[in-house]
């Protein structure tokens, strides 16, 4: 508790390297119960749990940090009210409920109801290793301002609560006009990759978000 608050950032990127496991782990673990037709309704909880864990308590921390780096770095921050940091835990709430949502609701067989909480806590994993990776001023001085916490908090939270229809990797017939987007966000995270580094993954998010839109736009 009495360590530099500087420390924090590169203790953080560990937090996020086990985030990235956790979400492979999520994704074997459930292709393996199809693959091998083992489904229980008590994985299905255990497995939620997990999520409500890695996925929104785990990020919900990060900007908590994050937050405590802001307000650092602003006359008599420290001594701010704790009320600046409050809203780091409307991402596991936002998360719980979407996942108890999510669980109770027999529509979502291929497709989502708001954002998949996976999708939102490797967004938020990705900002410590933006954060340490980068020498832009302008990028560091982003991420140090409570306010773009603040929105990207709300914005995300809301995703996750919505029922705007997001796409899922599940389908009844493969083809390629049902994998295009999955190609083309894909395409976005290997690019993003070699250009942008670890800014790849909020282009791949946002990419995933505008692609489900558009696709339900489309369906419609």
């Amino acid at each position: 508790a009495g360590e530099p608050i500087v420390e924090i950032p590169e203790k953080m990127q560990w937090a996020s390297l086990f985030l990235a496991l956790a979400a492979i782990i999520d994704f074997c673990d459930g292709f393996m119960a199809r693959l091998l037709k083992v489904p229980s309704e008590m994985g299905k909880q255990l497995d939620s749990l997990a999520d409500v864990v890695s996925f929104g308590v785990a990020p919900g921390l990060i900007v908590y940090q994050f937050l405590r780096l802001s307000l650092a770095q602003e006359p008599d921050g420290l001594d701010a009210p704790i009320a600046w940091l409050l809203p780091a835990f409307l991402v596991p709430c936002a998360g719980a409920y979407r996942l108890a949502r999510f669980n109770i609701d027999t529509q979502q067989t291929y497709g989502f109801k708001g954002v998949p909480i996976p999708a939102a806590g490797l967004l938020f994993a990705s900002f410590p290793l933006i954060y340490w990776g980068t020498s832009e001023i302008w990028l560091i001085t982003l991420l140090l301002n409570k306010w773009f916490w603040y929105a990207v908090v709300l914005i995300v939270s809301y995703l996750m609560v919505s029922t705007l229809p997001m796409m899922a990797l599940k389908f009844k017939n493969v083809n390629f006009k049902k994998l295009l987007p999955f190609l083309l966000i894909a395409g976005v995270a290997i690019i993003g990759a070699i250009l942008f580094g670890w800014l790849a993954v909020p282009l791949s998010f946002i990419a995933y978000v505008v692609l489900s839109l558009l696709l339900k736009q489309t369906e419609s």
